[in-house]
């Protein structure tokens, strides 16, 4: 952890002395600004009276002071990037030091009839998403949310080698997240999808070529004009018809107008993003796919959109008093300039999902990258295709502080259970969470909080947290036969790791052991594997008559009537409870 927060004191020092610069380069700009004005002023004074040098002086004052502008904009970005790249150094030294409840908690993600996200505190106050996301973009944060709970088992080699190569790039990762964090927008990517989706033409196809022709006509009229061929009653004509033909579309055209504005600002600096995706060579398979999405025919989406941006800008100009009446009067600019949007959305509309989701998804994979390379000392998983679902040396929960954390070692076979036993607060739903957030995380393809870990990749279904529903007028019991229920659906079209944590909390105490008795029985006939937690002694009974199930359990000791925890996870049935202890000593009874 050390070198982790060497790593990025140094970065926040580079980028602090980086900024110094550029806030002097900024107050400098300033100063030359502001000179540049005055002597521009002065020129004028002094040159008053002679038109040509007062020509002159305005115009180049007006190329210098657009210059300096231009330069100042953009020195104003460089040090907003640099903050930026500061930030995010800062924030890692906090998550170095446990200190992330500040970053989004992933609440709005929360879904209690998902298969496992609500059991194992994936979303919410002091969640994993919140520990892992380091998303700029909103796309970006639902992206990373839907990898989390997607329970998917495909492709997890290649994740894992997507991720390892993330892992191995923190400068380029925290320039895209820097340039991510900076992109502000009038309006969302999904509404900029729908409207190219659903767009509808309205400039007919022979204005490909009447702007041209109509353009040649208005010069040639001009030459004419100053030639001294024809009148300037011509040129008048002219004006008035090209109006008239404009006038016909322009109610649309200002629409048009107004709407792609909006799309304008979100593609210029989405772009940015596009070209460090573009500018990077990548080695891993998943990651050249997701590049190529934005390479179609050898262009790059980079260079679409620019032409797109301009485009756009073009048909701003008709904000422009002067472009307005000489433009589209003399040359239709406003209607030839449609024309060439309709095109680009006809022929690149369908494609803007496309472009913003591979975006989003290099924003994800940021996240697992840093996640990574946060962690060196997690192991990837090995993929395996044996009897092994997971083996794991020196297992942790990746939330819990390393330097208490208690480690243990796990190996579950196929078609295998563990039924655990223990006293309160003993380690059992730690350890539930500790092996469900492990094939989490091993699906996904990131490293796992073990020094060793062979996986047999596998689906995961959970029921650790029932709860009532007033609203529904649903009891508690009913609740938890309904998840058991689907539970029993799921695992009849599909291959499960099932988590459960006491069955049948909601019934009395014979009916539970004959009900999770059965349940046990079938879930063990199904061929299914996973882990049951419970205080019922006699469900481990089951071990007797089923070789597929194995008892497990953590101890709790009284020593010099205090309690002591050792938080491992041993062979055999617990023998020591301590509810009746605790009560003692909390003096709740006598």
């Amino acid at each position: 952890m050390q070198d982790l927060a060497s790593f990025y004191q140094n970065k926040i020092k580079k980028h602090a002395n980086a900024l110094s610069q550029v806030r002097q380069q900024l107050k400098a700009s300033s100063a030359i600004r502001l000179l540049v004005f005055i002597s521009t002023g002065l020129a004028i004074y002094v040159s008053f009276g002679n038109t040509k040098f007062v020509l002159g002086a305005v115009l180049a004052g007006i190329v210098a002071f657009l210059f300096l502008i231009a330069r100042h904009t953009d020195l104003q970005y460089k040090r907003d990037k640099l903050l930026a790249l500061k930030r995010i150094n800062e924030t890692e030294v906090k998550v170095l030091n446990r200190d992330f409840h500040e970053l989004p908690s992933g609440n709005e993600f929360k879904d209690p009839t998902h298969y496992f996200s609500q059991d194992i505190d994936l979303f919410g106050k002091g969640s994993f998403y919140q520990y892992s996301n380091r998303t700029a973009l909103q796309q970006g944060g639902e992206t990373l949310a839907k990898l989390c709970t997607e329970n998917s088992i495909e492709n997890i080699s290649q994740k894992q080698e997507a991720i390892q190569e993330l892992s191995a790039l923190p400068e380029w990762r925290q320039e895209f997240s820097a340039v991510a964090s900076l992109t502000k927008t009038q309006t969302t990517t999904t509404a900029i999808q729908k409207w190219l989706e659903s767009y509808s033409s309205f400039v007919p196809s022979i204005m490909k070529y009447l702007p041209t022709v109509f353009s040649i006509v208005s010069v040639v009229a001009f030459a004419l004009y100053f030639m001294g061929f024809i009148h300037g009653f011509v040129l008048l004509l002219l004006l008035v018809l090209g109006f008239g033909i404009s006038g016909v579309f322009t109610k649309k055209i200002t629409r048009l107008g107004t709407e792609s504005s909006k799309a304008q600002s979100t593609f210029e600096q989405y772009n940015k993003l596009l070209r460090i995706i573009e500018e990077r060579e990548f080695t891993s398979v998943l990651l050249n796919k997701k590049k190529q999405q934005i390479i179609k025919e050898g262009t790059k989406t980079s260079t679409i959109l620019e032409e797109f941006s301009k485009l756009l800008g073009s048909l701003d100009q008709n904000n422009n008093v002067f472009y307005l009446i000489f433009g589209n009067g003399y040359f239709l600019r406003g209607l030839a300039t449609s024309y060439q949007i309709e095109q680009w959305v006809t022929k690149h509309g369908q494609s803007a999902k496309e472009w913003f989701e591979v975006i989003a998804f290099f924003d994800a994979y940021i996240s697992l990258g840093t996640f990574a390379f946060n962690h060196p000392n997690y192991a990837f998983p090995v993929l395996v295709d044996d009897a092994i679902v997971l083996k794991s040396k020196n297992a942790g929960h990746p939330l819990l502080d390393a330097t208490k954390s208690v480690l243990n070692d796990l190996h579950i076979d196929n078609e295998q259970f563990f039924i655990i036993t223990g006293a309160n607060m003993a380690g059992k739903s730690t350890f539930l969470r500790t092996v469900s957030l492990q094939i989490v995380m091993a699906n996904v393809g990131l490293p796992v909080c073990a020094s060793d870990a062979k996986y047999n990749p596998i689906k995961l279904i959970t029921s650790m947290r029932t709860t009532d529903s007033l609203t529904d007028d649903e009891s508690y019991f009913f609740s938890e036969l309904k998840r058991l229920k689907f539970i029993v659906d799921e695992i009849r079209t599909d291959r499960f790791f099932i988590v459960l944590d006491e069955i049948l909390k909601g019934t009395n105490s014979t009916d539970k052991a004959k009900g999770s008795r059965k349940f046990v029985e079938k879930l063990v006939g199904s061929k299914s594997t996973g882990i049951i937690a419970t205080h019922d002694l006699s469900l481990c009974e089951v071990a007797n008559d089923l070789p597929q199930i194995e008892n497990h359990y953590f101890d709790a000791e009284i020593i010099a009537n205090e309690l002591h925890f050792d938080y491992k996870f041993k062979e055999g049935i617990c023998q020591n409870m301590n509810a009746s202890f605790l009560l003692k000593k909390m003096e709740i009874v006598d």
